[in-house]
Parts: C-alpha cells; sequence; structure tokens
C-alpha cells in the first residue's frame, strides 16, 4: 500500500495533471512507497532514480511501481506531486529491488531503511562532470624546493592526476601544485567524467593447479556455465589454494559478459588477495570499503551501475551496489563474524549473499577452511554442494599443533610467554625463520584498576572496562568509543599513582617480547595500529618479504595471509574466546585458532603452532591437536540440536531499553508474561542484557 503525497496549498492545474501515478521508495525509513505524478512527456518507468520533492526539500528515490490509485487513498491523481526530475543513472534492476523487499521483510526493518544502503553514495546520483588534472607541462621552476621537486617526482611518467591526488601523494599543500600551475610547469587536463575500468583478461594463464584444485574448479565452471541458482561451499584445508580455485569460476563468469562480488571479511587485508588476481588477470578488481573517499565511491558506484566494472571486491556493505548485470557471488572466509551487521539494519552478509544468488538465478561460492556449521548443516541437508580440497599445495604440510598447559608454568607476573615458547622461537629465529605471536586482545591492557581501594575504571556510558592503549596513552571502551587520558589518581578514591594494568594486550606483550628479544626487529599488528588499506597492504608486504622477523597481532593477522618464512605461531591466551555466553563461543574459538595456527609452514620449511592453554583437555583444543574437525563440529551440531540452538532453532532477542532501571525491569516481566506459550517456542528471561547500562 502506497502513501500519496500531496500539498494542500498547491492549485489544481487540470490542463497539466498528471496522467499516470507512480509509487516512489524513498531512502527513508517509510513503511511504504509514496504517490506521485508522471507528466506527459515524461518518460518515467520502473526502477528510475528519479528526484521528488518532499515537503520543503527534494529527495532522491527510486520509482517502485505504478498504479491506480488506492481505494482507500482519497488523493485525486490531478493533487498528486509531480516527479521533478529523472536522474542520470541506469534504473535499478528488477532483482535488486526484490533483494531490497526481501530484506527488509527478513529483517523487520522498512523498506525506506534497506533501500538506503542501496543508496550510500549521493553524489553518484548527480550528472557527471569532467574531471580536472594536472599533468607536467614545460621546464622546471627557476627555484626548486623539497616540495616542488616530490610534486614533479609523482608525475615524472607522465601521469596526470587530480591536484588533491597529487597533494596527497607528494606529501604537500595544494598550494604547491598551484604554485608550479601559475609557473607554466604544469597544466591543465580534463579527465574523462567516468572512470577508466581496466578490463580483466580471462584468457591470461593462471596458476598450474594440482588434481583436486583442477576438480574442482572444473565442477565450479559448470555450475556457472548452467546459468541457475546454487551454493557451493569450497571447503579446503589452509594453504590449499582454494583462492586459485574460484578465479577460474570467474573467469568463466567474466566470459559471459557478466559481473562478479567477491565479498571479503575486512577489505584492508586483501593485499595479497589482490595481487593474485592481477597475476590471473592482469588488471584490478574495483574495490568498495569505507575507507574510499567520495570521488571514488561515487566513480565506483556509477562503474557498477553502468556494468563497466566486472569484479568488485569489498566488505558486506558491497552486496548492495547497483550491479546491472551480475553473474557469480563469493564469500571468502565464510565463517568470519565480521559479515554480520550489528546496528542500522541487521543482518549477516553471508546469508543475504545466498538469498542475492537465489533471487537473481546465479551460482554463489562459499569458501572457508573452517565453515560455519551453518554451512555444514545447509551441506548435510542437501541445500549447498560441497568441494572438498583436503591437501595443502606442493609439498607444503599442515602444521603440528600442539598446548601449552599453563597450569605446569610459572610465570612471574608480568611475563605472559611460556619457557617452552620462549624456547621455540628462540630456535626459530636462530634458523633465519619467522615467528607470530597471537593474541586476540587490542591495547595494553583490558583492564585498569587501584590498588588502594579496589576500584575497576568502567565506561560511563555502558558496563564495559576501559582498555589502556598506552601506544596513544589513553584508556578507551571498545564497545561505544568513549576515552580519556589515564588520570594521574584514582577516581574513587583519589589515591596517587595507584592505578595499575591488569592482563595483557598486544602493547603489553610487545613489552614482553622486547625484554627476551630486544634486538629482534619485530611489527605490532592491531586494527588500532595498522589504520587503512594502504597501511595493512605495507606491513603485509614487509612480513612476506621477511623485513620482520617476530610479528605480533590480533585476529586481523590470522586471515588468509600467505608468509612463507612464518613457521612458528604462538598463541598467548587459547582460552581467550570460551569466555561468556555465546552459543558459538566452542566454534568461532576453534576457527580463529584454526586460520591462525595455518598460517605457519606454507611453503617448503614444517610449521609448528603452539597454544598457551589453562584447558588442554577442551574439546576445542583436543580437536585442534589431534586436526578432527569433523568429530569436534559433529559434537557441536548435536549439542544444538538437542537445545533447539541455530541452525536448528531461530533466537530472537527482545531488548528492553529506558532511563529508568526499575520500570524497564518491570516493562520487561509483564512482556514475558504475556508472551505466546506454545509448544514450539521457549520464552527465556527476562535478564540484564549483556550490555545493560548504554
Amino acid at each position: 500500500m502506497a502513501a500519496s503525497h500531496t500539498s494542500e496549498a498547491e492549485p489544481e492545474l487540470d490542463d497539466i495533471a498528471p496522467i499516470r501515478r507512480v509509487h516512489v521508495l524513498l531512502p527513508l525509513p517509510l513503511g511504504t512507497p509514496y504517490d506521485y505524478g508522471v507528466s506527459p512527456g515524461n518518460a518515467v518507468t520502473v526502477g528510475d532514480f528519479v528526484t521528488v520533492p518532499l515537503g520543503k526539500r527534494a529527495v532522491n528515490g527510486v520509482v517502485w511501481g505504478e498504479g491506480p490509485a488506492d481505494p482507500n487513498n482519497a488523493v485525486a491523481d490531478s493533487r498528486l506531486r509531480p516527479i521533478a526530475e529523472r536522474l542520470d543513472v541506469p534504473p535499478m534492476a528488477d532483482v535488486t529491488r526484490r533483494f531490497v523487499t526481501w530484506l527488509a521483510d527478513y529483517t523487520c526493518a522498512s523498506p525506506g531503511a534497506a533501500l538506503r544502503m542501496t543508496m550510500s553514495v549521493r553524489a553518484a546520483l548527480e550528472a557527471p562532470r569532467p574531471r580536472l588534472a594536472y599533468a607536467l607541462a614545460g621546464p622546471p621552476p627557476k627555484r626548486m624546493t623539497g616540495a616542488r621537486a616530490r610534486v614533479l617526482e609523482v608525475l615524472a611518467e607522465g601521469l596526470s592526476l587530480p591536484a588533491a591526488t597529487i597533494a596527497e601523494l607528494a606529501a604537500v599543500s595544494s598550494g604547491v601544485v598551484r604554485g608550479l600551475v601559475r609557473q607554466g610547469t604544469l597544466r591543465e587536463v580534463q579527465l574523462p567524467a567516468e572512470m577508466a575500468v581496466p578490463e580483466p583478461d580471462i584468457h591470461r594463464q593462471g596458476a598450474t593447479l594440482n588434481e583436486d584444485q583442477d576438480q574442482a574448479a572444473a565442477e565450479l565452471r559448470r555450475k556457472v556455465e548452467a546459468g541457475v541458482y546454487s551454493a557451493t561451499l569450497l571447503d579446503g584445508v589452509t594453504g590449499a589454494g582454494k583462492t586459485e580455485v574460484y578465479l577460474e569460476a570467474i573467469a568463466a563468469t567474466l566470459g559471459q559478459g557478466r559481473q562478479v562480488l567477491v565479498l571479503v571479511p575486512e577489505i584492508g587485508l586483501t593485499a595479497q588477495w589482490l595481487e593474485r588476481f592481477e597475476n590471473r588477470f592482469g588488471a584490478l578488481p574495483l574495490a568498495w570499503h569505507s575507507d574510499l573517499g567520495t570521488a571514488r565511491r561515487r566513480l565506483t558506484w556509477r562503474a557498477v551501475a553502468q556494468g563497466r566494472a566486472r569484479v568488485v571486491v569489498g566488505a558486506r556493505s558491497a552486496l548492495f551496489l547497483p550491479y546491472s548485470d551480475l553473474g557469480l557471488i563469493v564469500v571468502d572466509e565464510e565463517h568470519d563474524s565480521a559479515f554480520k551487521q550489528e546496528d542500522g539494519v541487521i543482518y549477516h552478509a553471508r546469508d543475504m549473499a545466498v538469498l542475492r544468488a537465489s533471487l537473481g538465478e546465479i551460482p554463489i561460492v562459499l569458501v572457508s577452511a573452517t565453515p560455519s556449521l551453518e554451512s555444514l548443516v545447509n551441506v548435510e541437508v542437501g541445500r549447498y554442494g560441497a568441494l572438498h580440497l583436503p591437501n595443502r599445495i606442493g609439498t607444503a604440510e599442515l602444521p603440528k599443533i600442539e598446548a601449552v598447559d599453563m597450569r605446569a608454568e610459572a610465570l612471574s607476573e608480568s611475563r605472559w610467554i611460556s619457557e617452552n615458547l620462549i624456547t621455540a622461537m628462540k630456535e626459530t629465529l636462530a634458523r633465519g625463520e619467522q615467528v607470530l605471536l597471537f593474541l586476540n586482545r587490542r591495547g595494553y591492557a583490558p583492564l585498569t584498576l587501584c590498588r588502594a581501594c579496589g576500584h575497576r575504571l568502567q565506561c560511563p556510558n555502558c558496563t564495559a572496562w576501559l582498555v589502556e592503549h598506552r601506544f596513544h596513552g589513553r584508556l578507551q571502551c571498545h564497545h561505544c568509543g568513549y576515552n580519556l587520558y589515564r588520570p594521574d589518581t584514582c577516581p574513587e578514591c583519589e589515591a596517587e599513582d595507584s592505578l595499575v594494568a591488569v592482563g595483557p594486550g598486544v602493547e603489553r606483550l610487545g613489552e614482553d617480547v622486547d625484554k627476551i628479544f630486544p634486538d629482534v626487529p619485530r611489527m605490532l599488528i592491531a586494527s588500532d595500529t595498522v589504520r587503512g588499506p594502504e597501511a595493512a597492504a605495507e606491513a603485509i608486504r614487509m612480513i612476506a618479504a621477511g623485513e620482520v622477523a617476530l610479528i605480533i597481532g590480533t585476529q586481523i593477522v590470522a586471515k588468509g595471509h600467505h608468509f612463507p618464512l612464518l613457521t612458528l605461531v604462538g598463541v598467548i591466551d587459547a582460552d581467550l574466546g570460551l569466555q561468556g555466553g555465546d552459543l558459538r563461543a566452542a566454534e568461532r574459538t576453534y576457527q580463529v585458532l584454526h586460520q591462525v595456527a595455518g598460517r605457519s609452514g606454507r611453503a617448503q620449511r614444517p610449521g609448528r603452532a603452539m597454544l598457551q592453554t589453562y584447558m588442554p583437555e577442551h574439546p576445542v583444543m583436543e580437536a585442534l591437536i589431534s586436526g578432527d574437525r569433523d568429530s569436534f563440529m559433529a559434537r557441536e551440531r548435536e549439542a544444538r540440536r538437542a537445545q533447539g540452538l541455530p541452525p536448528f532453532g531461530r533466537l530472537v532477542a527482545l531488548i528492553i531499553s529506558g532511563r529508568e532501571e526499575a520500570q524497564v525491569i518491570e516493562v520487561a516481566r509483564d512482556l514475558g508474561r504475556m508472551a505466546p506459550r506454545q509448544r514450539d517456542v521457549e520464552v527465556l528471561g527476562p535478564a540484564p542484557a549483556p550490555m545493560s547500562l548504554l
């Protein structure tokens, strides 16, 4: 049902009355489209991006449908406000509109909120304008400075770049660029309004595949050639060459003239993936992520809508780009929790990608060395197909994984690395090989407390502890982002010099490493120390090139990287992920530890992983050490089946919030008493939310 949009103040002009009524969905939290009129001669069709009046402002939207007035809507066609403009953008594909509608229904979001995710770049809807750039023109300036020399170096190979790009690459102000233009050293150049997109060469020779890879690639090509929906789990051990396999499916899709989407958990960690893609196709795909500037986002969005962008690699939001003819979706590291969107429209990108593939009647490939239980169950019941790569490429073997029982270790207060691990590190470094220490905890210490009164520093906005980040000199809440400088006195008892850091984060682990290995070059990699795709790519390059011997990192180092010299992985607190009440805690702990262990021994040298744990008998640790993933996942499956937990049941969380705690508790209890009592519905709670104060 569409709402009509009219204005009482506007006169009725029957001689120019609109002849058609259309429903326009706006990217606003609205439950239905609004009705507008199409004036004679205005060739507006369903799917068009348009500008319409809404109150006193103009808003962009999409024509969602057309038809007669709703019988329950008394607004006559002659009183409808007309569409102001049809925008110079290809219409939104029918499958994309159906995807938006289905997503809104499934997530209990408004259709307008779902549409907003596909229209995230307002500037992309504006008519393209020629872009102004600068190139070398005349002799160098009479007075040469370091800044001017850097500008000339950036443009030395005949490039034509916008002023802002030149200034960024040369690390100069825009005034330096303008000065060189005035002196005649640089000249203005008009760049095309639309971005040039390199064409992937599908006939370029790819990597030589082994027998398992070749069979899997052939099966994926058959799925692409069939031209119908299919979902396939590509399940291979770490280092098995899964990427090279699905690149062949990408080549087959490009050969049909269609587009490809590759979803990755974190775009900043794809440097090695991009290198493999370029080696296979001789060109890079277009990337889509939050660090892109507005201009680049606008050009990329339009290239996707126009079909000129053949391959897109991106984080979860790339799923909502306006593809003109999407032919294949690949979800790499499909098990990764980063695919879950936790605010706004809440969704899981892996599951929504499967939906998008189903609606578009195209194949989707889910890729992982540690598949999610949901995907394994879908294979078991026949919803998904499965392809297996059981061996690493070449002569590389899976790493040996062993537990270090920390109950038998006598560590000092400020020491976090066991003697067994230190010994293994010394032996590894002496052979000229690399060591990775993994601790999935950012910052210096997870808790700061007062030795005098025992006060724990908490976030004033929520119930989370404040994490010390000594690198930045601040205490920070990892939940809401609140931060402050570390106080000199206790906020509770005002005792001086009484605040102490409790427990290790990666920064504190770095201090421990520096004491033991003061002369070994090391690198710390965490999301707050390596910012942006460029910095991440440089860090990965340095590690792969052997420029650092010891790496300390959080989970961002566990995702798909290939480091030929890395042969030892030490996990400092292997039990960390098992804490708390998350139903997927054991599964996710297994996945992240298996993935990080899989960074070792990926070339010709054997790998080893040592897990520091206080629970060596835990099923997760036993599965990792024995290498028996299937038995562990079977146990997880049966435990969840017995309790009716996902994927064998659904959990719905109703969160009640308010300013008065007593009132919130009362309303929650009343709601619990009113809940339907059915045989297949179990009501739990009420109970305090995981973060009860926000």
